[in-house]
């Protein structure tokens, strides 16, 4: 197993590019490994595994083998995530003038990253053209017209609305346009003088049934049919978005299956059309194992409420934020279970990961570990009551060939 830490100021530019991974030699964290890692890097620790990140890209895009996916980074803007999606080719989804400069500090092609915040500022504009990113979304006139300016450099995605409340986050609720609305921007893009690409859409995070992607497919193949006959400009791409599912406390179907209703939808858009997409939570929810020790024991009501280092405040804080539903576990603790409670450490009464969990008897020290933390978990944590975020230790980050290593090396002497 290859180990190494990033510190979370890593100066970007450090991070090399490899040419190929060498499979076979790796393999992931187990729990064996847990108690010599939290020795060395203390507690509370996010182990993040970047061959985590390569085999889900690598599923995702074998099952959508005619989509360039763009990893969205939002949910884990990891330096170690970026560069390793990098190597294998992938391209990039920003949203903020943060995610530009992490990209552009990590050598990313701006020709491979789009720029997809509907709302925006006219610095937030100028700072992705100055990266040069040139492809944006909007949603509505507004910030259409914020482009005038720009409209010799930059090129638009319609981002349609379909929503859906089912999701862990219906994206479409706070972003997005009707099909007619967008006939209208069209229009308007036209008079303007602003090259609108194509269209794009986001069914919601963590979504569960694939019809959602089939419908928002079918009525965009329809504006895109319309625009035609009304002699608008053609459209050459469409961003069918995120928020393909993984499985946390429950199963998922396969990526390839939930797939499948999708790639047959695809097949009605005209050939000129590209396709693209936006997974983050896909790529990088499994690649994240938390470890927290407990801090402090005491009966309450007749339930045993055990304290740890870490808390919603901190890494478990997309249970407040992301509806997280993270698979939890002693995995060093015996004995017959018991229904307790996990409080976070901080002075604050909502600070509770779990009221209703059974597990074996905790002493002071014991590690509590939790799966699929990698989406929303150290992205939104904070440092409230000054306890410090977990740190993340990064396995499998250049888990290359040694004649790759060779080749980096004569380049940069």
């Amino acid at each position: 197993m290859s180990l190494c830490s990033v510190d979370s100021n890593v100066e970007y530019s450090k991070i090399p590019a490899f040419a190929q991974t060498q499979k076979g030699e790796i393999k992931g964290l187990s729990d064996a490994d847990i108690p010599q890692l939290v020795a060395e890097h203390g507690s509370p620790l996010l182990v993040l595994d970047c061959d985590s990140v390569r085999t889900q890209y690598e599923a995702l895009s074998k099952a959508l083998p005619n989509v360039t996916l763009h990893y969205a980074l939002k949910p884990l803007p990891h330096p170690a995530v970026v560069a390793t999606l990098r190597d294998i080719g992938a391209s990039f989804d920003l949203a903020t003038n943060g995610e530009v400069e992490l990209v552009e500090g990590l050598g990313i092609d701006p020709e491979k990253c789009i720029h997809t915040h509907p709302i925006k500022r006219d610095g937030d504009i100028r700072r992705a053209l100055e990266y040069g990113c040139y492809v944006f979304v909007v949603d509505n006139l507004n910030e259409l017209e914020k482009f005038i300016a720009y409209r010799d450099r930059a090129e638009i995605l319609i981002r349609l609305s379909f929503r859906n409340p089912n999701a862990y986050s219906d994206l479409s609720k706070k972003f997005g346009c009707s099909p007619t609305q967008a006939i209208d921007l069209l229009v308007k893009a036209q008079e303007f003088g602003i090259r609108v690409k194509g269209l794009s859409f986001h069914v919601g995070s963590q979504t569960l049934d694939s019809q959602k992607y089939v419908d928002a497919i079918l009525e965009s193949a329809r504006v895109i049919r319309k625009a035609a006959k009304m002699g608008l400009p053609a459209l050459s791409t469409l961003d069918i978005g995120g928020g393909f599912p993984v499985p946390y406390n429950e199963s998922v179907p396969a990526i390839d299956d939930f797939c499948a209703p999708i790639r047959e939808a695809l097949d009605v858009l005209p050939d000129t059309v590209q396709v693209i997409a936006e997974p983050g939570r896909f790529i990088v929810a499994g690649a994240m194992t938390g470890v927290a020790s407990v801090m402090g024991k005491a009966l309450r009501d007749g339930k045993m409420w055990y304290y740890l280092d870490d808390g919603l405040y901190g890494s478990f804080s997309g249970i407040t934020f992301d509806h997280g539903d993270y698979p939890i576990s002693a995995p060093f603790n015996q004995g017959q279970e018991e229904v307790c409670v996990l409080a976070g450490p901080t002075c604050d009464s909502i600070d509770v990961i779990s009221e209703n969990i059974s597990l074996p008897e905790l002493n002071n020290g014991d590690f509590i570990v939790s799966r699929m933390m990698g989406a929303y978990t150290s992205a939104t944590a904070t440092e409230f009551n000054f306890f410090p975020k977990a740190k993340i230790h990064v396995m499998n980050e250049f888990a290359v060939a040694e004649e790759s290593v060779k080749m980096t090396k004569r380049h940069r002497a």
